[in-house]
């Protein structure tokens, strides 16, 4: 015998009232949080980015530094380098396209992030790319695929250059260490300005507003979250770092190191880079005399942060390179 339709109202009622109460108890929660402690909710974003992306956070001392990093997927190894003043959160977008192919392992570099920070160590390019041997070894990185963003690129390419028998190619991404057709950026930055540093929100979205085509729309609080940490102790390592990078010797410290690659080499630009030129293209390539195989990508439509604006176009790049036939996993060591 079936209840009658009104008990079966006043139970679907009460339970639409309790589903209500929660509802609103969570929404109370984040605005309260929003308000708060918005940190929280930034960590909260990155946690789900990184479920979504298949990848987990780990960490391990390795040399002089306590090494945190993402890794997660299965097949060839790839390594996924971040740029100045950047950090493993920049490629969780596009690591969860690249986590179907590939095991990806993406660190904060020494003294950004989460990794551990010497006040008075160097952090240039060199010292840099002799951190990551001594990463990679603590991982036991078999035959790798090592890419590079900004500074990521420079440190990439030293690393590459230095060992030759341990990559099955490298891939420099918007890359630092090499000339190109001067702009406002690099007349900023050799005058002593530096574009990274900000200690407002109007600081923070001008950077916003320089290295994106498009510039993500992010809440207020939000964005004090970020300088709030750009500010904690970060200028003087900024202005310290920077300081360094900016030399004519580290604008053109891959120049060398370019003819002693032996890897597949990927050069990938977004055609809107207002930090680092597209002009730099034909240097990377010019100079990649012993590479077995060049490819070069230009991505319309993006500025200087590829993987966050056009994440899974660049993320493709990378697949198609490594992957595809006469791809650079396919060729023997």
């Amino acid at each position: 015998m079936s209840a009658s339709p009104a008990p079966l109202r006043r139970m679907l009622l009460r339970r639409l009232a309790v589903l209500g109460v929660l509802l609103g108890l969570v929404a109370l929660t984040l605005a309260g949080a929003y308000l708060v402690a918005p940190q929280l909710l930034l960590r909260a974003v990155y946690m789900q980015q990184a479920t979504v992306a298949h990848v987990e956070k780990k960490s391990v001392v390795a040399g002089d530094t306590r090494w945190s990093y993402y890794e997660g997927g299965n097949g060839p190894p790839l390594v996924l380098l971040h740029g100045f003043s950047g950090s493993k959160e920049n490629w969780l977008p596009a690591a969860k396209f690249l986590t179907r192919n590939f095991r990806v392992i993406v660190p904060d570099l020494p003294g950004w992030g989460e990794s551990s920070r010497d006040p008075q160590g160097d952090y240039g390019y060199a010292a840099q790319a002799a951190r990551l041997e001594a990463f990679a070894q603590a991982l036991r990185l078999p035959r790798f695929a090592l890419v590079g963003h900004s500074m990521g690129g420079a440190i990439a390419g030293l690393y590459a250059a230095a060992h030759p028998g341990e990559l099955a190619a490298v891939a420099f991404l918007d890359s630092a260490g090499v000339p190109f057709k001067e702009n406002d950026f690099a007349r900023a930055v050799q005058a002593g300005h530096d574009p990274f540093a900000y200690s407002d929100r109007a600081g923070f979205e001008r950077l916003l507003a320089l290295v994106f085509v498009k510039p993500p729309s992010i809440p207020g609080r939000i964005e004090d979250v970020f300088v709030a940490a750009n500010g904690a102790g970060d200028h003087g390592f900024l202005q310290r770092v920077l300081a360094s990078l900016r030399t004519p010797e580290a604008a053109r410290a891959l120049l060398p190191a370019l003819p002693k690659i032996a890897a597949p080499a990927l050069v990938l630009w977004c055609a809107h880079d207002r930090v680092i030129d597209v002009s730099a293209m034909t240097a990377l390539r010019a100079g990649l005399t012993a590479a077995p195989r060049i490819d070069a990508t230009l991505l319309m439509g993006c500025g200087h942060m590829p993987m966050l604006e056009q994440p899974r176009e660049t993320a493709d790049a990378l697949t198609r390179f490594l992957l595809l036939p006469a791809g650079a996993f396919s060729q023997t060591p």
